[in-house]
């Protein structure tokens, strides 16, 4: 048997990524910076790129950089609106306890550097934030709200759209860490509100180490990397071009097949939930219906996560115990005692997380597989 439940991580690179892809591994390798035909076609490549994924998040293509991944994408998000907050005389940020690390230790370096940072708690178990609490946040001094669109570990989706309204109605910048979302779940720029989005292509089949960060017109980009003037001066450094192509090539796909993979989805995720809140001591993490389609996060009492994954694995499951960001560290995950899990519940956690392969049969094997290695664990 082998299962493979851990989506959240990382996704198995489409096939229409892939295709997309080769030609600009093998053949059309030019630099999209250089004049010549080859170079020509791998910049057409990036400008067609740009155009599939403004179509897929309904935004303009000019209003998307090409980055590595989430984790440059957040950092530039919220760099530049710290500096455009500074020159306003904004030196106040406001942001959630259950973020990615990517915005958190963002976060803790402008800290270091001046700025005032509020984090709010979230609702006991859901993980969820209000917008009444965001407003209540918000200062005359707040340069930036940075909301995450659904939650790498738990799953829950928050109000982004109420949020939205709320920091447009006061004049505030808001970004959101989208990486879990996009792909999955469907988003509308432009209804949100949304000033500012992280992306990751390969949380929804596309390849690693490429990414976009939206920034909406007239909100100016702080360069982290210094250097030539790709991506109109936004982001130094020669583009992953086969990367970029295969990226959109995956988005394109996806967006395609929101509605009929949440249709399939769904029903599997609240089976395996169904079948795992039989084990004693056992308790879902975030909201029961307000979460991603494909995620399951339980805290099982009296069991190591790290055990219970090897267990698993050995039983050929894949799946994980927390963000694979921070995969290895003797902490608790900080999300899950946000939410209200003990020290100890919090070390017994565990993340399946459903994708485009998974099948009905699979999640009978996973109910069963987990049943017996947490039974295992606690000496039954």
């Amino acid at each position: 048997m082998f299962i493979y439940a851990d989506n959240a991580a990382t996704t198995k690179l489409r096939r229409a990524a892939r295709d997309a892809m080769l030609p600009y591994l093998d053949e059309l390798y030019g630099n999209p910076s250089s004049l010549h035909r080859m170079g020509q076609k791998a910049g057409a490549a990036l400008f067609d790129a740009r155009e599939k994924m403004a179509a897929a998040l309904g935004c303009k293509p000019s209003e998307l950089t090409f980055t590595s991944g989430g984790s440059e994408s957040d950092n530039q998000a919220l760099l530049s609106a710290a500096k455009l907050g500074e020159k306003q005389g904004k030196r106040h940020i406001v942001s959630t306890a259950v973020e990615h690390h990517a915005v958190l230790r963002a976060l803790r370096r402008l800290e270091a550097e001046g700025f005032d940072v509020t984090l709010l708690p979230v609702e006991p178990e859901t993980g969820l934030v209000t917008p009444e609490q965001v407003a209540d946040a918000i200062r005359a001094d707040t340069a930036l709200v940075s909301v995450m669109y659904a939650n790498n570990e738990i799953g829950t989706i928050e109000p982004v759209r109420e949020i939205g309204e709320v920091c447009r109605e006061k004049g505030v910048l808001f970004h959101t860490d989208a990486v879990q979302a996009v792909g999955h779940l469907p988003i509308d720029l432009a209804a949100e509100q949304i000033d500012l989005l992280s992306l990751s292509a390969h949380k929804f089949g596309g390849p690693k180490g490429t990414g976009a960060l939206y920034a909406r017109k007239g909100v100016a980009l702080t360069s982290l990397i210094e250097g030539g003037a790709q991506e109109r001066g936004k982001r130094a450094g020669t583009e992953n071009v086969a990367g970029v192509v295969g990226m959109a090539a995956a988005l394109e796909e996806a967006a395609a097949a929101l509605d009929a993979d949440a249709a399939r989805l769904i029903p599997l995720r609240d089976k395996l939930i169904a079948g795992l809140r039989d084990i004693p001591r056992g308790m879902l993490n975030g909201d029961e219906t307000r979460r991603l389609p494909g995620n399951v996060s339980f805290c099982f009492e009296g069991v190591d996560g790290e055990s219970l994954l090897l267990l698993l694995d050995g039983k050929g499951v894949c799946a994980s115990s927390r963000s694979a960001c921070t995969a290895g560290s003797l902490d608790p995950s900080h999300v899950l005692l946000a939410i209200g899990r003990s020290h100890a519940e919090a070390l017994g956690s565990l993340r399946l997380s459903l994708g485009a392969d998974t099948t009905e049969e699979e999640v009978g094997c996973l109910i069963e597989a987990v049943t017996d290695a947490v039974a295992r664990l606690r000496g039954k």
